[in-house]
């Protein structure tokens, strides 16, 4: 705490100088940003050019400058894979006969090894959660030889015990439960697939955010090698596949959570070919630097971040009353149009440290630009101080709380809720991560580099009435990744001002002051 006092003694002077964000320019760049003509923002696609032109035309009128000679752009090269649904067929083959898997109603299905078109003829294996964890004494594998074989996987973690309650976080997902670690894992193992059993719980989603999320076209990393096949599958088809082997899928649940627990060959075989549309281009991360104004300082950055893209177009047939695009205007068009009115804010009151405002692409494909950026910063990340995230802010209305995930892991606690009090706000402590939200966004790949970040968003206590803002949060969540997530001239965004301001106030706060935070902890990340 002692090494905080310097900072938050700043943070007191600081907070009085510091510009206000103006709702005018917020409210322009989100109902730009949100518009129809954007058409949903895809990577890969005409609305994710505009965007990124737009980006790039607002850093350069508020008079921030680039990172590489002239270019506020840095390239990200990714692959895109299309399934041709039409061409590709697959199976289940069984003693009872072949089960045959329809695509979106019983699997989405894609490959981290992007080639035209891929044949399988794999066994069967239900590898429990997948998790290879020394540290946690566990290992779903135990001497498995995966190559050449399909793995079947749940999402999430093993649950905690009485005995261990804080296993894999306890209540909280853990990096090990994401569905990104499965597929990382099973590639490591050199595995030929691996089909994820999506529930509700344990996804934390319904089948609708994957459909809509994963059944287009899928852009990954170009030097990512991940497994050929890649897909969630039903649980009602799990347990199609696995009443054809014989097996009790729920049995094979309860034995999966403890540490005994060995894979289990089903006996099947995965038949057929997959049919796949490829394509290698660049996108782009957009990066505007304000320069710091204290020659001994300057050196020293705190970075703002937000993701520019969405989900672009829907598949026509997924067209809902005839609308295919994906707008989101809270994620995240709102983090967006937040940026640029914190980068117009500060641009008036420049600061000791420089600050870089940084909207970076393919957030929704797997955090493929803030990771590119972290492997190959246009600024050294020993020099940066910390990174700011701001993803889906509150498009509902002012609340009395301000949010700050993953703050418990850095040093920046105490200056977050001190800011957060002389706006009147109380910062919500940490909670249970019961998603795992502090894996999805961008200020995770800083966190994995070792730079400390937090995501700042909204706030749940809201003011007036509290049944009618709870029924507001269940209708915001009823929309995302969904087609109704568009922009509403009559949105109330006093509550995504003060997410702005709070932004704004703790990145000027870090960026005049000498003290710099740190990571307290690292949470388990994987390999």
């Amino acid at each position: 705490m002692r090494a905080l006092l310097p900072l938050l003694f700043t943070s007191f002077v600081v907070f009085a100088q510091t510009p206000k964000v103006q709702e005018a320019p917020l409210r322009a760049h989100l109902a730009f940003l949100a518009d129809d003509l954007l058409e949903g923002r895809g990577t890969g696609a005409r609305g994710g050019a505009l965007a990124v032109a737009y980006l790039e035309s607002q850093l350069r009128k508020l008079g921030l400058k680039p990172l590489q000679g002239d270019s506020f752009r840095q390239e990200v090269l990714l692959d895109g894979a299309r399934l041709r649904k039409n061409q590709s067929s697959l199976a289940i083959a069984s003693p009872l006969g072949e089960l045959p898997l329809r695509f979106d109603q019983d699997a989405v299905l894609s490959t981290g090894q992007v080639k035209a078109g891929l044949t399988f003829d794999a066994p069967l294996v239900f590898a429990g959660y997948g998790i290879h964890a020394p540290e946690a004494d566990w290992d779903d594998y135990k001497g498995l030889d995966c190559r050449g074989k399909i793995l079947v996987l749940m999402v999430n973690d093993p649950p905690p015990t009485k005995e261990e309650p804080s296993r894999f976080n306890g209540a909280s997902m853990s990096y090990y439960g994401r569905w990104v670690y499965k597929y990382e894992e099973a590639a490591r193992q050199g595995a030929a697939g691996v089909l994820l059993i999506h529930t509700d719980s344990t996804a934390t989603y319904p089948w609708s955010v994957v459909l809509n999320s994963f059944s287009g076209e899928r852009f990954q990393a170009a030097e990512r090698r991940g497994n050929p096949l890649e897909g969630w599958i039903t649980d009602a088809f799990a347990r199609r596949i696995f009443q054809a082997a014989g097996q009790d899928l729920e049995a094979l649940r309860t034995r999966a959570a403890t540490r005994e627990f060995r894979p289990v060959e089903l006996g099947l075989r995965l038949k057929g070919n997959l049919a796949i549309e490829t394509r290698r281009l660049t996108e782009f991360n957009v990066a505007g630097l304000l320069p710091g104004t204290d020659p001994g300082m300057k050196q020293d950055a705190v970075i703002y971040s937000a993701h520019w893209d969405h989900l672009g177009l829907a598949e026509p047939d997924k067209a809902v009353r005839g609308d295919r695009i994906y707008n989101g205007a809270a994620d995240n068009a709102s983090g967006c149009a937040a940026l640029l009115a914190v980068a117009e804010a500060a641009a008036t009151c420049p600061a000791r440290r420089s600050q870089i405002f940084l909207f970076v692409c393919a957030e929704e494909q797997g955090l493929w630009g803030s990771s590119s950026w972290t492997k190959h910063p246009l600024w050294p990340l020993a020099n940066s101080v910390a990174d700011l995230n701001l993803d889906s802010l509150n498009i509902l209305g002012p609340t009395r709380d301000a949010k700050a995930s993953g703050h418990e892991h850095t040093t920046l606690g105490p200056l977050l809720a001190e800011l957060a009090k002389q706006m009147g706000l109380r910062l919500l402590p940490p909670e249970p991560d019961l998603g795992g939200g502090y894996f999805r966004s961008d200020h995770f790949p800083f966190v994995r580099a070792g730079v400390p970040a937090v995501s700042l968003g909204s706030g749940s206590d809201f003011l007036g009435d509290a049944a009618s803002a709870k029924e507001k949060l269940k209708a915001f969540y009823a929309r995302y990744h969904q087609v109704k997530e568009e922009y509403d001239p009559s949105c109330d965004l006093g509550g995504m001002v003060q997410d702005a301001q709070f932004a704004l106030n703790v990145g000027l706060a870090l960026a005049n002051s000498r003290e710099t935070p740190r990571l307290l902890s690292r949470p388990i990340t994987g390999k």
